[in-house]
């Protein structure tokens, strides 16, 4: 399972690196949050790990556009994410999106 408390110092330094470099919207930003939203949803805080889901989602749309694969994915991770927390309601329509 590996280290995830030790990584998630790391994931964060990564994340305020791309942050102050590329700027709060850039496509690699958003692949740091997405990461780090990944890693906290694999420690079990959901709670912690979705506005991330969103923000990673959010900087997709805008730099990508919608249908790009990467947004797909950034879809799918949130969606994936509600249905763990049980809000089925919220992740239905993201999943059909994905589709």
């Amino acid at each position: 399972k590996g280290d995830l408390d030790g990584a998630e110092p790391l994931y964060r330094r990564a994340l305020e690196i791309d942050e102050a470099a590329l700027g709060p919207d850039h496509p690699s930003t958003g692949r740091s949050v997405g990461s780090l939203a990944r890693l906290l949803r694999a420690k079990g805080d959901l709670d912690g790990a979705e506005p991330l889901c969103r923000r990673a989602l959010e900087i997709n749309e805008a730099a990508r556009g919608p249908d790009h694969p990467r947004t797909g994915t950034s879809v799918n991770n949130l969606a994936g994410l509600l249905e763990a927390k049980g809000d089925l309601d919220g992740a239905e329509p993201l999943c059909r999106r994905a589709l």
